[in-house]
């Protein structure tokens, strides 16, 4: 690559805009929608300690892996591999894996995301404030069941992430992010306080944080690992795609870490908001992945200004998926126009065009192709289950023996004290022992538990 193509090439501008643009990566509706009924359905605050664990182990040293090869080789995923991988072998092989699992995760998150874009209009139209929970429940079931509405939704979303995409790097996705990500914070705050002055809150906090332990089985250990994966952006080479746009200033291990930290901050808030609200109104916490869409009208329903609160958190929660999206859209556009040398407008048309294919057959998944199934799951079950459960701990197993068996300790050291200019050899180094012997093995066994393998 040239000095004139590097020179060419976009980036983020500040220190706090490649926090707010990783952080809007992580922090999405695997905070607000996700976290909270895996945990409803996994037992509550046993799950938690899990998954807070499966990050320390796995999701960070991961995440911090990605995100330094990205940077060292400032380019898309699968030209960073290529350019850090001894000649003729096919590591970026992990970096196609990372694309596919990108595109089918979006297949299936852009209709979860059209969800949430309906409730704002669902929530200024007045008709889910309720603590009913047959009334809720209903209100969400009508929603997904029509075709109609399911299509049009997910096509909303992607043409609004697509604008974003658009107007660049810098531009697009490090300004919408480091705006609205800070306003996401406060309403979930806000909400929780509301949620917490419910009769009968106290159930909801203790079983979000008393653990019982007689309810961790393989299934919650698989179902945690899986979380920690997906709210990280790691293995679909979202990570290795932000850092190669980050300075060369930038503390990759203190980054990582505030957005690990801030990532389980905002997945607390949203436990708090939720799980109180569940118990108060006797909805069931293990209602799945409608939990979210029928206990959050509940909250806001007896609420002064309770309808204009609940627009504003359906509109932040929306800001939320974006984020998310925004960098699993760019591993794609991102590969496309620099491996190609496809111009960036032209290849996001394109893989919005892509996506409104594939993502379709998701969002028809409760309706009109409810009886299409390939080895006995619907297509948005299918599309999950490929990505997250197979794609993406490959890609998890194959840059953690990179780092540590190939690229090495050496360059691995070099890259993370960004040149000999921080000081942080000792955390270089568990961060390498961990990538080399823990974070593979464990990923591999939860893998091949979540396949029926043992």
């Amino acid at each position: 690559m040239t000095q004139e193509k590097k020179k060419a090439r976009d980036g983020f501008s500040s220190s706090f805009g490649v926090l707010a643009a990783t952080l809007g990566s992580a922090v999405g509706l695997g905070n607000i929608w996700l976290f909270p009924y895996l945990t409803g359905s996994s037992g509550g605050a046993g799950f938690l300690i899990v998954y807070l664990a499966a990050t320390l182990l796995v999701g960070l040293p991961v995440m911090i892996s990605e995100i330094t090869l990205g940077r060292q080789a400032k380019a898309d995923a699968v030209s960073a591999m290529i350019k850090l991988a001894p000649k003729g072998r096919p590591w970026w092989l992990v970096s196609v894996f990372g694309v596919l699992a990108a595109l089918m995760i979006m297949a299936f998150y852009t209709e979860v995301a059209g969800w949430v874009f309906a409730y704002v209009f669902k929530a200024i139209g007045g008709s889910l404030l309720s603590t009913d929970p047959k009334v809720t429940s209903a209100a969400f079931d009508s929603m997904v069941s029509d075709p109609v509405q399911a299509l049009v939704w997910q096509w909303v979303v992607l043409v609004v992430i697509g604008g974003i995409l658009l107007m660049g790097v810098s531009k697009g996705i490090e300004a919408v992010t480091k705006r609205l990500m800070p306003l996401l914070f406060l309403l979930l705050i806000v909400l929780g306080v509301r949620s917490l002055m419910l009769p009968g809150a106290a159930a909801g906090i203790n079983f979000l944080f008393h653990p019982d332990f007689s309810k961790i089985t393989a299934q919650v250990l698989l179902s945690a690992m899986g979380l920690a994966f997906f709210k990280l952006s790691i293995g679909m080479a979202t990570m290795m795609t932000y850092g190669s746009y980050f300075r060369d200033d930038q503390n990759i291990p203190v980054t990582a870490f505030r957005v690990m930290s801030a990532d389980l901050f905002v997945s607390l808030l949203a436990g708090i908001a939720i799980f109180p609200a569940v118990f108060a109104y006797g909805f069931a916490p293990g209602s799945g992945p409608k939990l979210l869409f029928i206990t959050i009208p509940a909250v806001f329903a007896n609420m002064p200004f309770g309808n204009v609160f609940m627009v504003a958190f359906f509109l932040l929660a929306s800001i939320a998926a974006i984020g998310a999206m925004l960098s699993l859209l760019e591993v794609p556009v991102s590969v496309m126009s620099e491996r190609f040398g496809w111009k960036r407008p032209a290849t996001t048309v394109l893989n919005l065009v892509l996506l409104a294919v594939l993502g379709s057959g998701c969002a028809l998944s409760a309706s009109l192709t409810s009886d299409v199934e390939l080895f006995g799951m619907t297509l948005f079950d299918l599309f999950d289950f490929v990505s997250t459960k197979l794609l993406m701990p490959i890609g998890g197993i194959a840059l953690s023996l990179f780092v540590g068996w190939v690229w090495g300790r050496d360059r691995f050291a070099a890259a993370l004290s960004n040149g000999g200019t921080l000081d942080n050899g000792r955390l270089v180094g568990v961060v390498y022992t961990v990538l080399r012997y823990v974070s593979p093995l464990l990923i591999l066994v939860v893998m091949l538990k979540g396949l029926g393998v043992f």
